[in-house]
């Protein structure tokens, strides 16, 4: 068959598959909507491990991968059941045709109203249908608008980090990355007032002159040019642009209302941190293990310690290394590594960065205090990575002369403020130690 679309057995070929297309429609969201099912945790947890690494970039995608999800969940299950109401109409209507309103023994005022307000069984039909196919379509439109907003992101993040780089020249990036990020800003802007207005920007002639080079370069960062034409068949009809007008609005209500929760204490959360009188799951490992979750700034083995020592966790924040250049200004090093990395970067640390190791541990246990009430330890620790693939530091804390009972494990950090240094609680660990 020719692919021609001014081709006459073209057209009637697409107008078949339109009519048959609703096959494809739930096989694709049935299948779908298990995937969907099976991928939700590993994305979660994928977010949840970057939130401990502090990767603003993986958590900016999984964040987005996540909306995407409820995105695409939603209105496939919407979808799914309208499809099934459809299906159900047209199995009624084989077997009892039409409404006879005149068979119904209503008053002539009920009469009347459900003749203008309900119609005849077929239109209930076409509307079911006109609804199913545009929420399949909606779908994934909505899903590539939100690529679309992930791409100017990330050329945003993109840029920047370029320009923040130390190598950079200034005349670079104030004659070509200050003009690159304007432009940029002043474009999301414009897109942002078009696609409001539905193209309001593309009906002015005076627009244009300004308007199109923006539209030219937003069409391939957006990547709207792989969905253009869905978007103008969209808005081309009365439905479309109505739909149009209450899809931002009705998935900001979805958000608020999933935002929403139901507090049964005054002084009690469920999230709330570790301290004295808090005992919060993700500080013990077995509680870890068991939730599939990460540990929280520290770590011990569970609530109840019976053995002579107790082995302690402190995660590796993303903040720590900036913390040992302050204390510890020769081991800074003079290209900062830290960020995103290529595939083929060498990991492997040069002898000079081994015999620096060194130091830079030492630096870490001066840094750290652990105390178990009112004792105070200094830690000796190892770098290592904990169940969770966490990375951090571990070491173990004597407590022969622990008595037995309820303790607290506090851990502290050296920290700085302008060019003075004082000790912060990282975090209060409560335990109950009782020997074997």
């Amino acid at each position: 068959m020719s692919n021609n679309p001014h081709d006459a057995k073209f057209k009637k070929w697409l107008d078949v598959l339109q009519q048959e297309s609703w096959q494809l429609e739930l096989i694709i969201s049935g299948f779908a909507i298990y995937g969907l099912f099976m991928i939700i945790d590993p994305i979660e947890m994928a977010n949840l491990e970057a939130q401990n690494d502090g990767n603003m970039y993986k958590i900016f995608l999984m964040q987005g991968l996540t909306v995407s999800w409820y995105i695409l969940t939603v209105n496939l299950i919407a979808h799914v059941i309208l499809r099934g109401l459809w299906i159900g109409a047209i199995g009624l209507r084989y077997v009892s045709g039409d409404i006879d309103y005149e068979k119904l023994p209503y008053s002539p005022k009920f009469t009347k109203h459900l003749k203008r307000r309900v119609g005849s069984f077929d239109s209930y039909v076409a509307t079911l249908e006109k609804y199913c196919s545009i929420i399949f379509a909606v779908t994934f439109l909505l899903v590539f608008y939100l690529l679309g907003l992930l791409a100017i992101s990330f050329t945003f993040a993109l840029i920047g980090l370029w320009i923040d780089k130390e190598e950079t020249p200034n005349w670079v990036r104030l004659g070509i990355g200050v003009p690159i990020i304007l432009f940029l800003s002043f474009g999301v802007l414009l897109t942002f007032i078009d696609f409001i207005t539905q193209g309001w920007l593309k009906k002015k002639k005076w627009t244009t002159f300004f308007y199109y080079p923006v539209y030219w370069v937003f069409k391939y960062i957006t990547l709207s040019f792989l969905y253009r034409p869905m978007v103008y068949n969209f808005l081309d009809t009365r439905f479309g642009k109505r739909l149009s007008m209450i899809i931002v609005p009705l998935y900001l209500g979805i958000f608020i209302l999933s935002a929403t929760g139901f507090s049964t204490s005054n002084y009690l959360d469920k999230e709330m941190n570790s301290n004295s009188q808090i005992a919060n799951s993700n500080n013990y490992n077995d509680l870890i293990e068991m939730n599939n979750s990460f540990a929280d700034r520290a770590s011990i083995p569970s609530k109840i310690i019976p053995d002579p020592y107790l082995n302690v966790f402190v995660v590796y924040g993303s903040t720590i290394e900036d913390d040992v250049f302050y204390f510890n200004e020769k081991l800074k090093p003079e290209e900062d590594k830290r960020g995103i990395h290529s595939a083929f970067t060498d990991g492997v640390l040069s002898w000079e960065k081994r015999g620096e190791l060194k130091e830079y541990m030492k630096t870490i246990e001066e840094m750290y205090t652990l105390s178990i009430d009112s004792v105070d330890y200094k830690p000796q620790f190892v770098f290592t990575l904990n169940p969770r693939k966490q990375m951090g530091f571990e070491t173990f804390l004597n407590m022969d002369s622990i008595p037995e009972g309820k303790h607290v494990l506090s851990v502290k950090r050296m920290d700085h403020l302008r060019d003075s240094s004082y000790l912060r609680t990282i975090i209060r660990i409560p335990f109950w130690h009782y020997k074997n």
